[in-house]
C-alpha cells in the first residue's frame, strides 16, 4: 500500500473515537482482527469490526469515557504503520484508579483499510494495564 500517510492513520483513530461504525469502514475492515494485550478481561483477539468496535465501547464504560491515546510517535512502511502513544485514563466511579502507559500499535494495511492490529506494553505498564482493567 504505497499511499499510506500519516494523515492516514491519523483519519483511522480519529473515525475509531468516533465510534460510528459508517465512519470507521472507511479505515478499518470488517474481517479485520485485533489483539489486545495482557491477562484481564479485555485481553485476547478480537474478530472482526464489530467485535472490535464493542471493545472499544467497553474501554469507554470502564474509563467513565476518560480513556485517551496521545500521540508520540508513528512510523510508517509501505503496508504497516507502528505508532506510539501516551495511554491515560481513570476507572469509571474511581478516579484514584489511573492508568498512565505507553503502548505500541502495530497495524497492517491492505486496500486503504486496517486488517490486522496489535498492541504492546512495555515495562511495569504491563501489570499497570492488567491491573487497571480487571
Amino acid at each position: 500500500m504505497a499511499n499510506l500517510t500519516s494523515e492516514t492513520v491519523t483519519a483511522a483513530y480519529a473515525a475509531l473515537a468516533s465510534g460510528d461504525k459508517k465512519r470507521c469502514q472507511q479505515y478499518w475492515a470488517d474481517d479485520m482482527v485485533w489483539l489486545v494485550p495482557g491477562h484481564n478481561q479485555l485481553s485476547g483477539l478480537k474478530h472482526g469490526l464489530d467485535e472490535f468496535l464493542a471493545f472499544m465501547q467497553r474501554v469507554g464504560q470502564l474509563s467513565g469515557n476518560s480513556f485517551r491515546m496521545d500521540p508520540i510517535a508513528l512510523l510508517i512502511t509501505d503496508d504497516y504503520s507502528a505508532d506510539v502513544t501516551h495511554n491515560v485514563g481513570h476507572r469509571a466511579g474511581d478516579e484514584s484508579r489511573v492508568l498512565d502507559i505507553n503502548v505500541v500499535h502495530l497495524l497492517r494495511w491492505r486496500d486503504g483499510k486496517v486488517v490486522e492490529g496489535r498492541a504492546a506494553i512495555f515495562g511495569d505498564g504491563t501489570a499497570q494495564y492488567d491491573r487497571f482493567w480487571s
